[in-house]
């Protein structure tokens, strides 16, 4: 799905050769089955309807969008980031303010919505196993660190310490309602007692492969993935225990060619009907609150919305206001 920290690294950018006309627009995400996803889901049925295509791009790079917006030559129009960088980007100048004459924000989860950005979908963080790998599989983050319990390889994402660090603090016995701000300390030193044992997944694609020829049978996995995975004709196993959640965010870097198209392109994709779209075929949740009445009761009530019993929120503005500092420490920690 996507990437985080590391595209910060990023030297320099080739821009898409896509001109900008009123009949075009370039939107960019984190690419595999999600993007193909959105396609379906958003930009087959917006072209119908405005006549504009939509030309796919990604996947989303912080370090490219940066570049893009420092240079004045953007040529991404719409793109998919995580919920903590919409929200530091937009502080900093990098994204043009949405248009709500345009985009309808009433309908949307208002946890999800700041004056540069809106949610494009609500996943969470679970622990995941293939039940045909191994004889038992974990049920929690505590689990999921014990490696006498639980023996073998366990896979975490790499380029995001959100949610990495929550759930390292979670299996040390820190609180739900105390994780911020995060002891990162802490964090580090339960993630040392498991570092050797850790693959890391650097793409919701490469997690999947992992659990499917069990190099590593169990770990932290976006929600999405498991259901394609299960979907796939693996036996697996999902713990939704303390699953930890987030939401990708839609923004429209500032400088943006087409502006216009892009603010319509977000009203279309966050509407009731395409959100309930992308939640059937992703397994993340949608953002809009009508979705949920437009699907299948026994689909809706298996996406993160429904989870809510243990359920962690993942601080995204926190994050914000720390993801560089805590990147830079997350980076040193996996090089030694």
């Amino acid at each position: 799905m996507k990437t985080t920290f590391a595209v910060a690294a990023v030297a320099a950018f080739v821009a898409v050769s896509v001109p900008a006309h009123a009949d075009n627009m370039v939107f960019s995400s984190w690419g595999g089955t999600t993007q193909d996803a959105q396609k379906a889901a958003w930009a087959s049925p917006f072209t119908e309807k405005t006549g504009i295509t939509v030309v796919q791009d990604g996947p989303t790079d912080y370090g490219k969008l940066k570049a893009m917006v420092e240079a004045g030559q953007v040529t991404w129009d719409v793109v998919d980031v995580e919920g903590d960088y919409a929200a530091q980007a937009g502080k900093n100048g990098q994204l043009e303010k949405l248009d709500f004459s345009v985009i309808d924000k009433s309908k949307l989860d208002p946890r999800f919505v700041t004056d540069y950005s809106v949610g494009s979908f609500y996943y969470s963080f679970v622990i995941g196993c293939n039940a045909d790998a191994v004889s038992a599989c974990p049920k929690t983050w505590a689990d999921l660190f014990d490696t006498a319990k639980f023996p073998g390889k366990r896979t975490f994402y790499k380029w995001s310490a959100p949610g990495v660090i929550e759930a390292a603090l979670l299996a040390d016995g820190v609180a739900a309602d105390k994780l911020y701000p995060l002891d990162l300390d802490r964090a580090f030193k339960k993630l040392d007692t498991i570092k050797s044992d850790i693959v890391w997944w650097s793409g919701g694609a490469q997690s999947q492969q992992l659990l499917a020829s069990a190099e590593a049978p169990f770990g932290s996995i976006w929600n999405g993935r498991m259901t394609a995975l299960a979907a796939s004709g693996i036996k697996t196993e999902t713990s939704w225990e303390q699953n930890i959640t987030a939401a990708d965010s839609l923004v429209v870097p500032k400088g943006s060619p087409n502006v216009e198209a892009a603010m319509k392109f977000i009203a279309m994709a966050t509407s009731a009907e395409p959100q309930a779209a992308l939640a059937k075929a992703t397994g993340y949740a949608p953002i809009n609150v009508d979705s949920a009445k437009l699907m299948d009761p026994e689909t809706a009530k298996t996406l993160p919305d429904q989870q809510t019993a243990s359920q962690v929120n993942a601080d995204m503005n926190y994050w914000a206001d720390n993801r560089d500092a805590i990147g830079e420490k997350w980076y040193a920690w996996q090089a030694k």
